[in-house]
């Protein structure tokens, strides 16, 4: 299995037969390493209602015919503009043909920006993508919470891409500690440096990570990790 990271929280996974993007916020990301318009999908998995995760769902769903999985009350919300979307919520888990996915809590929020202001997205999730015996973690946007370390308990985690940016999410010393009770096997930080309030070093994360015996892989985007 191979992970990209395609700049701030947006991911790509690709499998023997599949391509899974995880919030493609593309256009408009001065980090993005892909284009909204060549990307591959077979599957997209939104974490929350925010746009810098929403990114360009709809416009590559209705290009590549691609299911859309979120939240419920987002799921709906993406129905009506079009695409394909398939709702789960926190704890449930499905098994598609590209894989298993189960959404995760996360402690963040989730409104829809609107000509009316903004509109309820749902409870905000993070990811667990299980496919050809691997499991991916993406936290999608959350503080630290607890319950870290039921998931890290609960299911074996290859790789964990965490949120390191801190201001909106988890900040490298929380980010640190997740790791710590998440016990993945190795973590890659995401949701830093796309625009100066989420300046971060994640060479200097990866090297904390090293301290305390743990993997990071502060790739940079449009580079990979297989697992």
């Amino acid at each position: 299995m191979k992970i990209t990271y395609l700049g701030h929280a947006a991911t790509a996974i690709e499998t023997e037969r599949h391509h899974i993007l995880i919030d493609p916020f593309l256009t408009g990301n001065p980090t993005a390493a892909a284009s909204a318009d060549e990307v591959q999908a077979d599957a997209i998995l939104i974490t929350h209602g925010h746009s810098d995760h929403i990114g360009d769902a709809v416009a590559i769903a209705k290009r590549t015919g691609a299911k859309v999985i979120t939240n419920f009350e987002l799921a709906v919300w993406l129905s009506k503009q079009g695409v394909d979307a398939h709702p789960l919520h926190l704890g449930g888990a499905h098994e598609f043909d590209f894989g298993k996915v189960k959404l995760t809590l996360a402690f963040h929020g989730s409104g829809i920006e609107s000509e009316n202001g903004l509109v309820y997205g749902g409870n905000p999730a993070g990811v667990l993508f299980t496919a050809e015996g691997k499991t991916v973690y993406h936290a999608g946007d959350t503080g630290l919470f607890g319950d870290m370390k039921v998931i890290g308990e609960r299911h074996a985690i290859d790789l964990a891409l965490l949120p390191i940016g801190d201001n909106f999410t988890m900040g490298p010393d929380d980010a640190l500690v997740a790791a710590e009770w998440l016990g993945a096997k190795a973590v890659v930080p995401i949701h830093y440096n796309t625009f100066p309030l989420l300046a971060q070093d994640a060479d200097k994360f990866a090297a904390r990570l090293r301290e305390k015996g743990m993997v990071g892989y502060p790739i940079k985007p449009g580079e990979s990790v297989t697992i």
